[in-house]
């Protein structure tokens, strides 16, 4: 088995540790010391600096790695800090904006309350709208807890958008001008044209290609021109009178030339209906 302490390195420990304690006292003795020291001191300072030199260099070095790391990981909590109140300042304006659309929109329906003298009127917020069933209904959060009942009619922003066609106690289906349905009611509208004469006729249909409300069953051959007002009639006792429709947008002839289909320019975009006003009579 190999010794460990050999003769020859014993020596060489005691030497240098004798080394070591004579260098120690020199310094000792030459730092209390009031004279200059002598040239052994100097030379025997000078190898002590330079040695702590050396050895602080790593020290240095590892002190600042785990300053820059401390310095790193403080800069990272602050980091991740703004990040948060970013994403918090993000999300109100979000918040602020929605508010401030729906807020544009009720004050939009409460200019309703001017024109239809005879009826009460209930906004209410559409909360559901089915992509499959887009441009044919809507549901809205107000029922019969606020008076509301079938076939009341109902306004967008502009003018009106449909009618109550199912009613819940706290909220209601609204089928809508541009439902192409078949089954769908029929509203009775009427165009007064630039001579004064009153034309009457129905809602036939929508055509989304055209985005534009579609009139056929027209009584009158009055001269009907783009830009005539279109509003209810009031015929049928079921919708009243007056409502506001939108505008003509051109007249054409239908497929055997015998009558008129005009396309009327809806007073709402069917596409955006965030609010609505229900009619209800006094």
């Amino acid at each position: 088995m190999k010794k460990v302490f050999t003769a020859r390195r014993l020596v060489v420990g005691v030497l240098i540790a004798m080394i070591t304690v004579g260098v120690l006292t020199l310094s000792s003795y030459s730092l209390r010391s009031d004279k200059s020291p002598s040239l052994p001191n100097r030379i025997v300072n000078d190898i002590t600096g330079w040695i702590s030199n050396v050895a602080a260099i790593p020290l240095g070095g590892v002190s600042h790695g785990f300053d820059s790391v401390g310095n790193l990981m403080s800069t990272y909590q602050e980091n991740q800090q703004m990040n948060s109140k970013v994403d918090e300042l993000a999300q109100a304006k979000v918040q602020l904006q929605v508010t401030k659309a729906e807020n544009k929109a009720l004050k939009e329906q409460l200019k309703l309350d001017d024109t239809l003298t005879d009826y009460s009127v209930v906004n209410a917020s559409v909360i559901s709208r089915s992509p499959v069933n887009w441009q044919s209904q809507l549901i809205i959060n107000q029922g019969s807890n606020a008076g509301i009942k079938k076939n009341m009619p109902v306004m967008g922003s502009g003018g009106l958008i449909g009618r109550i066609s199912r009613v819940d106690t706290t909220s209601s289906k609204v089928e809508l001008l541009s439902d192409n349905n078949q089954t769908a009611d029929r509203f009775a509208i009427r165009i007064v044209a630039g001579d004064n004469k009153v034309v009457d006729g129905l809602i036939t249909g929508f055509d989304q290609g055209k985005n534009k409300i579609l009139m056929e069953y027209v009584t009158s051959d009055a001269d009907i021109k783009p830009g005539d007002k279109v509003a209810t009639s009031g015929l049928g006792g079921v919708t009243p009178a007056g409502l506001y429709v939108g505008e003509v947008s051109s007249v054409e002839a239908n497929d055997y030339g015998l009558s008129k289909k005009i396309y009327i320019k809806p007073s709402t975009d069917f596409n955006n209906i965030p609010m609505v006003s229900v009619a209800i009579p006094k």
